[in-house]
């Protein structure tokens, strides 16, 4: 089956997989994988604004990786995580969608001035 999207993801969001244990984060990766070949809102939601999460719950641990889409480019669609969380309440909590925001406007914004600087 053909993928979705691409995934980028930002230093953040390697860092905190890398902080989990090996299954963990062998399973995380693993929904991810499903969630580029199906839409699935168990494994990729909106939350709000522009903001979507990759949701894994692991042996009782509901793990969340903030992200957003880059459909910027007309050959690739992307989608970038920016960091992650153990979730401990039903709801995302509003100051990670807000940090996920300020991660997509500079994105963008540094994407701007790249483009502007190879012409």
């Amino acid at each position: 089956m053909d993928k979705l999207f691409d995934v980028v993801f930002l230093d953040e969001t390697f860092q905190f997989l890398s902080n989990l244990e090996k299954k963990h984060y062998e399973k995380i990766i693993f929904n991810i994988r499903k969630a580029q070949s199906r839409h699935d809102p168990e494994l990729f939601k909106k939350l709000k604004d522009e903001i979507w999460e990759f949701r894994t719950l692991y042996q009782g641990l509901h793990y969340r990786l903030f992200a957003f889409w880059d459909k910027t480019d007309s050959g690739n669609t992307l989608v970038i995580a920016t960091h992650g969380i153990v979730k401990k309440t039903s709801r995302a909590p509003d100051n990670e969608i807000q940090k996920a925001k300020q991660v997509r406007s500079r994105y963008f914004d540094d994407k701007e001035i790249t483009k502007k600087t190879k012409k």
